[in-house]
């Protein structure tokens, strides 16, 4: 064989191996995706029981006249009560704490929202779909199997023949689970939402978007502008760069250490948590920057200095502008970087169980990630459609903000 023959050979060798690496690559990418897609998916659903309430005054202490503070304060569990008896005559104590079991935890809760919104049902009777509990759900949806002895399940026989007799009188049915979108955590996973965190990372982003996109951008124009090379900037440069692959978790004990321990800032709250992203994003803005900066060419500048204009007005009115589209590139990939943060989120105390949906910069919250850490740990199998779901959500959100990064650039890229 010679030697041309031998150097194809192994070019074709070398793409057969390229092809192979690429293609068991995506098969085991497409494996974790059908996984945790086909886990999640439950998340979106939730199982309903279909009951006849009557909103008996005598069991309710509020009247239609009462405000809605007053609505939310009351307690409905004796009405929660008497809607199982209504709807499961004839159950003796026991039978009752087993088919009680069956609907949510939180089925007194659902009864008071429904009441705050409609106060004039009061005296009524409603049809309403009640949210099963999460055992029953999970029953329902096939995760749990029914063939197994009676010690091996969460249910019980005497509810599964409930179960039955109330699924062939249709008064079983699957709707789609708004709750996951609007509520906060819970330890129901039947209860618990997402929204809450998905309020915490959006005003931690926020807050890392307002305090590292301005220091990184006028940091960058100062260092490729303004100052003079020289040692002080090849330190100042060389810094930049190894901030930028410290592990998160230091700048978690940098928030720590200095915004908590010294500056006394509250503790959970997205302010710490998003000024630790800041802190985190900051060198990857600046080196996004100064590469785009670099990118503008000398004749811009030389073309404005000649017409008069002074360093400061080349600088802000024309170098700028024809910078932004890597600038917002490199900041948008960054702020996605840190969507994705666990480790400093945990440090600062965004990872407790908060069931309140945050107002604010200033209000107790949980991050996204922090949040699914969160859901993962639990033991009941209604939370790992939770998990599941939380990553499909972050995954979402990341694809969005890469795939808007992208657009920008290719939007406002000048082509010299």
């Amino acid at each position: 064989m010679s030697s041309l023959e031998k150097r194809l050979a192994a070019e074709k060798r070398f793409k057969f191996y390229g092809m192979f690496a690429m293609t068991l690559s995506l098969f085991f990418v497409l494996i974790l995706m059908y996984k945790i897609f086909s886990t999640g998916s439950g998340a979106f659903v939730r199982t309903t029981i279909n009951a006849d309430v009557y909103f008996d005054p005598n069991f309710i202490e509020v009247s239609s006249n009462s405000s809605k503070k007053e609505i939310m304060k009351a307690s409905y569990v004796d009405l929660a009560d008497q809607v199982i008896n209504q709807n499961h005559p004839g159950l003796d104590e026991e039978n009752f704490i087993k088919v009680r079991e069956m609907y949510t935890r939180k089925f007194d809760y659902q009864l008071r929202d429904y009441i705050a919104n409609n106060p004039n049902v009061i005296g009524k009777t409603v049809n309403l779909d009640i949210s099963a509990s999460s055992d029953l759900d999970q029953i329902v949806k096939g995760n749990y199997p029914r063939n197994v002895p009676e010690a091996q399940r969460k249910i019980n026989d005497y509810q599964l023949s409930i179960l039955d007799s109330l699924d062939s009188k249709g008064k079983m049915s699957k709707t789609f689970n708004f709750w996951f979108f609007t509520n906060g955590d819970s330890r129901d996973p039947e209860t618990a939402g997402i929204l809450g965190a998905l309020m915490g990372s959006f005003y931690a982003l926020l807050i890392c978007f307002s305090f590292a996109f301005p220091i990184g951008l006028l940091a960058s124009v100062y260092l490729e502008e303004f100052v003079k090379p020289g040692k002080i900037t090849d330190i100042i440069e060389v810094n930049i760069n190894n901030l930028a692959a410290v592990p998160s978790i230091v700048y978690g004990l940098l928030g720590l250490g200095m915004l908590i321990g010294v500056f006394g800032m509250p503790y959970q709250v997205p302010l710490v948590g998003g000024l630790v992203l800041g802190f985190m994003t900051l060198p990857t803005i600046i080196i996004a920057s100064r590469a785009s900066l670099r990118g503008v060419p000398p004749s811009i500048r030389e073309g404005a200095l000649a017409v008069g204009a002074t360093k400061m007005q080349t600088v802000f009115h024309h170098v700028i502008p024809l910078s932004l589209p890597g600038t917002l590139t490199g900041t948008i990939i960054g702020m996605a970087q840190a969507l994705g943060e666990t480790a400093p989120l945990l440090l600062v105390g965004m990872v407790a169980f908060v069931m309140e949906i945050p107002g604010g910069a200033f209000d107790p919250a949980t991050g996204l990630p922090s949040q699914i850490y969160l859901w993962s740990e639990s033991a009941e199998r209604g939370f790992l459609e939770k998990t599941s779901a939380g990553i499909m959500l972050l995954l979402s959100f990341l694809i969005i903000m890469n795939t808007v990064a992208v657009l920008v650039r290719r939007k406002l890229e000048v082509k010299w």
